[in-house]
């Protein structure tokens, strides 16, 4: 199972990706393009052309997930545009959002961590 907590790194691949690869191309794809290890425990989040479908590759130890989530009427429309990085990390709190089609950057959620008022 795919445990998703803050503590958890994701990184949201920038360009889009052929869907026809599968693990094996995908975890070569974090090594290659990302310069990340793809045994790291990290959730990579990969999406087609069309912008209709994702899929995140998550190492848990003991194997590889791979999950997909394909729309079945319209596009996501939050995808990080970048010309300068291969891939942008988001929050554990944003990973639904965006699985969900929504722009997790509009997403209005507490921040993860916040400091304690000092008494005295």
């Amino acid at each position: 199972m795919i445990q998703v907590s803050p503590q958890v790194r994701i990184l949201v691949a920038v360009e889009a990706v052929d869907f026809r690869c599968g693990i094996d191309g995908l975890a070569r794809l974090c090594k290659q393009q990302l310069k990340s290890d793809p045994f790291s425990g990290s959730l990579y989040v990969f999406r087609n052309r069309r912008g209709t479908a994702i899929k995140i590759l998550a190492y848990d130890g003991s194997g590889f997930f791979l999950c997909h989530r394909r729309l079945s009427a319209g596009r996501f429309r939050f995808w990080p545009a970048s010309t300068t990085e291969v891939a942008q990390g988001i929050a554990a709190h944003q990973l639904p959002v965006l699985l969900m089609g929504g722009d997790p950057l509009a997403a209005k959620v507490p921040p993860a961590w916040r400091p304690l008022p000092l008494q005295g």
